[in-house]
């Protein structure tokens, strides 16, 4: 990828007549650790280019970094690191997929845009409800609370990701104080 890319977001009150209709929703799909992941386009605010990040002190080996997306400061999430395996290895293709996440502080409703750091992004697909299989409840390489389901693509499966589960602000938050404590 020479340019950032950017994705273009859908009305999602459209999006969501046009899924029920047709019974199939589009994911990102995009690989880490030679394994097929996907999560659901109407998170995705856009693809960037990666680049050098700035490193935080004192926060666990997922916290990647941030970046300065247009004035915002923005967290990158290592997702291999997120899922307890090695650190992403930085290559011509890796790709930071900026998702919109939304949570409640006292109260209140909160935007969030989160990075994710992935080896490269492949396609969007379209995935019929019916092609979803539940989470298996053992023998993934990844904590089975943070998959919506396994998609069924051209005889193989993609793990669909549960974005709310994996970038928990809160539960991230917890480890980040966490980590904080046994460094400090």
């Amino acid at each position: 990828m020479s340019q950032a890319t950017a994705l273009t977001r859908r009305d999602a009150s459209a999006a969501d007549a046009v899924e029920a209709e047709a019974g199939a929703k589009q994911y990102l799909t995009f690989t880490l650790n030679a394994q097929l992941f996907a999560v659901g386009i109407l998170n995705i605010k856009e693809i960037i280019e990666y680049h050098q990040l700035t490193e935080i002190p004192l926060m666990p080996a997922f916290i990647h970094g941030v970046i300065n997306l247009r004035g915002a400061v923005v967290p990158v999430i290592d997702l291999s690191a997120r899922f307890g395996a090695k650190p992403t290895a930085i290559g011509r293709r890796t790709c930071i997929v900026i998702v919109e996440m939304h949570h409640r502080v006292d109260g209140a409703d909160i935007q969030q845009d989160i990075g994710i750091l992935v080896d490269s992004v492949n396609e969007v697909l379209e995935i019929p409800a019916d092609e979803i299989e539940p989470a298996p409840a053992f023998g993934a390489t990844i904590r089975a609370d943070f998959i919506f389901g396994m998609g069924k693509v051209a005889g193989r499966f993609v793990i669909i990701l549960d974005l709310d589960r994996v970038l928990s602000i809160d539960e991230m938050g917890q480890i980040a104080a966490l980590s904080h404590d046994e460094k400090g």
